[in-house]
């Protein structure tokens, strides 16, 4: 691994730990628990997808990253799923109460 390259995992994990993961584990304990997300929880995962977007690569020349992208991935998308079942349910209840 080259020295810049370093740098940018060496940030990446940083953020992921300070900031990405305790964001995300509070989320999905939100959804767990029937929330509906905000637009500032929307615009959060926006981001985060955003970034794994970039991120692909690096993750693809360092298999090392592969398991702990995987495991975020999972995160999120469980995240996702789970705040569109919570939003359908929303909505639903909406619709018998008019």
């Amino acid at each position: 691994m080259v020295d810049d390259e370093i740098g940018v995992v060496y940030t990446l994990l940083e953020r992921l730990t300070k900031f990405r993961i305790p964001r995300a584990l509070e989320l999905k304990s939100r959804v767990d628990a029937g929330e509906c997300l905000s637009d500032y929880d929307i615009q959060f995962l926006q981001r985060v997808f955003s970034d794994a977007h970039c991120a692909r690569r690096l993750v693809e020349r360092h298999p090392q990253l592969q398991k702990l992208a995987a495991q975020l991935a999972r995160l999120y998308c469980d995240i996702a799923s789970k705040a569109l079942e919570n939003e359908q349910k929303r909505l639903a209840n909406h619709r018998d109460t008019r």
